[in-house]
C-alpha cells in the first residue's frame, strides 16, 4: 500500500490546470450561441414536411393494434395464460389444447345432417367454456396466480374436452343407428 508520501509524489508530478475562466468567457460563449444560425424548417416545394407527425400517428396506430390484440405477453394485460405460470402448465395447457383440437376435427369429420344438431348445440356449450375461460385468465392476472384460479381454468380443459367425448359418442351411436335403419331397409 502506498504511503501519503507516495500519493503527494505522485499527485505534484502531474500538471493539473486550476485556473479559472476570464470574467468574460460566459459572455463570450452566450455569444456564440446566439450567433450559430438557427436551424430552419425543412421545407419541399414551399410544403412542411410531415413525416414527424405522419410517423407519430403510425406509431400510435401500431400501439393501438398491439394492445387491442391482447397479446398473452403484454405487461399492460390484467390476463394471464396457465402457459405463464411454469413450465408444467405450459406443457398442461399444450396437452389439453391439442387433445381438444384433435377431438373437434374427429368431431367435424363425424357431422353428417342427421347429428348437424347435436354438434352445433355442443359448439355453443364450447363457445361459454371459452368465455369462462376469458374471464379465467383475467382472474389469474388478478389474483397473482392464485392455485384456485389454476385449478378452474385446468377443470376448464376438462369439462371441454369431456363434452367433445360425450357428443362424439352420442354422433357415432347416431351414425350407428342410420346404418342399421338403412341395412334393415335394403334386405
Amino acid at each position: 500500500m502506498k504511503t501519503n508520501k507516495d500519493l503527494k509524489e505522485l499527485f505534484e508530478g502531474l500538471d493539473f490546470d486550476t485556473a479559472e475562466p476570464s470574467v468574460k468567457h460566459e459572455e463570450r460563449f452566450r455569444e456564440k450561441l446566439r450567433q450559430r444560425p438557427q436551424k430552419k424548417k425543412a421545407k419541399h416545394n414551399g410544403i412542411i414536411s410531415l413525416w414527424g407527425p405522419v410517423m407519430t400517428i403510425a406509431a400510435s396506430f401500431l400501439l393501438a393494434f398491439v394492445l387491442i390484440q391482447g397479446d398473452i405477453s403484454n405487461p399492460f394485460s390484467t390476463g394471464q395464460e396457465l402457459a405463464n405460470v411454469s413450465p408444467e402448465m405450459k406443457q398442461t395447457q399444450d396437452f389439453y389444447s391439442s387433445v381438444i383440437r384433435t377431438e373437434l376435427a374427429a368431431l367435424q369429420e363425424q357431422k353428417t345432417p342427421e347429428t348437424e344438431a347435436v354438434i352445433n348445440d355442443a359448439l355453443n356449450q364450447l363457445e361459454i367454456l371459452e368465455k369462462d375461460y376469458e374471464k379465467l385468465k383475467k382472474d389469474l392476472g388478478k389474483s397473482g396466480q392464485d392455485k384456485r384460479v389454476i385449478y378452474a381454468m385446468i377443470s376448464n380443459f376438462q369439462k371441454r374436452i369431456d363434452l367433445l367425448q360425450i357428443v362424439l359418442e352420442k354422433v357415432n351411436d347416431i351414425n350407428t343407428l342410420n346404418n342399421t335403419s338403412h341395412e334393415n331397409n335394403i334386405i
